[in-house]
């Protein structure tokens, strides 16, 4: 089964059970009422004196509007979780270093390529993972975080409290892309995108490091990228990655609305 697949089972499997709780929440509340409750539609007349009596109208106006509010809430877990786990475009890198590039790339050491948009929410776990990562995996990789820059904005536009939570990493160089032209040498278009090319210059890994949008903790890219460094072999050769459209020019933008403007 595939992560995908699996990221699906698990987001429905919890929509499921959140809306159950919800459920069995509600009938015990109502349940509390003193009194017998009866489950009546509030336009069914009851017979007695030709009107519904104001305590079985309170009942059934409240019973209404707590089923709406319920589906409500189900409804917004259920497009919460699936935009959680929706991923962003992946990347087409070129399978040898791209000669043009202008990142310096240490001969005989592997070198971690991580593309990102400075305001990107998602992006702020991919930091935290690559911290993580480096924890494990300190001098055995050369990494390189490339900030996207669009031209003809305010000096240090990318210089974000990202930019400044990946510099502080050890062994991790942050630098500015000026309109994107390395990520598009990278054939990268989503922010969080991971690229791992061995000390031979082939690319031996390509995907994001989190598990969904914004989530921390472990996951099927940092785990790949980890073996491979320290092991020289990993099962896995890909996985989805999970961020903002990669070159974002709305410098205005909040980070809720850029994170919204993804590939799809």
């Amino acid at each position: 089964m595939g992560e995908h697949v699996r990221q699906r089972l698990a987001s429905l499997l919890t929509f499921l059970t959140l809306t159950v709780m919800l459920l069995f929440g509600f009938y015990a509340c109502l349940n509390s009422l003193k009194g017998s409750f009866k489950l009546t539609p509030v336009w069914i007349i009851y017979k007695e004196k030709g009107i519904m009596s104001k305590r079985r109208l309170r009942r059934s106006v409240l019973f209404a509007f707590i089923i709406v509010w319920a589906v409500g809430i189900g409804f917004g877990l259920k497009y919460l979780w699936t935009y959680q786990v929706s991923a962003g475009t992946a990347a087409a890198p070129p399978s040898l270093w791209p000669e043009d590039s202008r990142i310096p790339r240490e001969k005989g050491q592997s070198t971690l390529v991580l593309l990102a948009h400075p305001k990107c929410p998602c992006t702020r776990a991919t930091i935290g993972e690559l911290a993580v990562l480096m924890a494990h995996c300190q001098g055995k990789v050369s990494v390189y975080i490339l900030f996207f820059k669009p031209s003809g904005f305010p000096d240090n536009w990318e210089q974000t409290d990202l930019w400044h939570s990946a510099a502080v990493i050890p062994g991790v160089t942050v630098l500015a892309d000026n309109d994107g032209v390395e990520a598009q040498r990278f054939g990268s278009v989503t922010s969080g995108q991971a690229l791992l090319y061995g000390p031979d210059g082939n690319l031996e890994f390509s995907g994001g490091i989190t598990a969904s949008r914004g989530h921390s903790g472990d996951n099927a890219g940092r785990d790949a990228i980890t073996a491979l460094l320290l092991n020289g072999k990993s099962d896995a050769k890909t996985s989805q990655v999970f961020g903002c459209s990669l070159t974002d020019k709305n410098q205005n933008t909040n980070e809720k609305e850029a994170c919204h403007a993804t590939g799809k």
